[in-house]
């Protein structure tokens, strides 16, 4: 019998997570979408605040379109 795998099947990398990583990631996550939140917060009830960090109207609302899986 012949042990070498049909085409397109050879040897799969298969990655595998611990639960710890995996929480990481979901708490990675969940951090990044409540900072964006309140950040649109800020920038619409206190704008000068936006301006005093450094930070333009346009870096604000490009940082909060991003996903919560976007850095």
């Amino acid at each position: 019998m012949n042990d070498v795998p049909p085409v397109g099947l050879a040897k799969r990398s298969r990655r595998t997570y611990s639960l710890a990583t995996l929480r990481s990631v979901f708490a990675t996550w969940d951090e990044r979408k409540r900072l964006r939140w309140q950040l649109e917060q800020k920038s619409k009830d206190n704008p000068h605040l936006i301006e005093d960090i450094g930070l333009t109207r346009r870096q604000v609302e490009a940082e909060i379109a991003k996903p919560f899986w976007q850095r």
